[in-house]
């Protein structure tokens, strides 16, 4: 038996590790219920309502440890995202990248919707992100793909409920 065989060579490790930076976060102001608005931004499998560049989005199972699989519209994109946590009372969520083709190494996100009044609330994105090694984008060029892609896609959470 070779050491691929034998079980007492094998230890627990994984592949998953969360990322180190500063977070980019896009918030907006919705004019509705804080609960409306989560009924949006906290659908796990409901980011193509907002993110017009996504093809579309599978899920696999349901709540915390659930499995999305986004294709963008354009240039083969591809990301597989697993759900951490989701919080309705809270109106909380976070989630981790398994995989992508866009040259995102590590990736974790939180999505949060706070109440204002009883007719606005504000959704807010948050994204820590590391690119892959062989990423041509300088540290600074990264940062901006990342907060325009959020920031695009915020922009179009109150412009459904208007």
């Amino acid at each position: 038996m070779n050491a691929l065989n034998s079980f007492s060579s094998l230890k627990p490790d994984t592949l998953i590790t969360n990322p180190i930076g500063d977070p980019v976060t896009a918030s907006v102001t919705v004019p509705a219920k804080a609960s409306d608005v989560w009924k949006v931004v906290g659908d796990f499998g409901g980011f193509a309502q907002f993110v017009q560049a996504l093809e579309s989005t599978d899920v696999i199972g349901n709540g915390v440890g659930s499995i999305r699989h986004k294709r963008f519209k354009e240039g083969g994109f591809e990301v597989v995202e697993q759900l951490n946590s989701w919080d309705e009372e809270a109106l909380a969520m976070t989630w981790t990248t398994l995989y992508n083709n866009l040259g995102v190494g590590k990736l974790w996100a939180s999505m949060t919707v706070t109440p204002v009044s009883n007719i606005s609330s504000v959704a807010t994105w948050t994204i820590i992100a590391e690119p892959t090694t062989d990423n041509p984008m300088s540290a600074d060029e990264f940062r901006a793909f990342l907060q325009d892609f959020a920031d695009v896609a915020m922009s179009n959470v109150p412009k459904l409920f208007s």
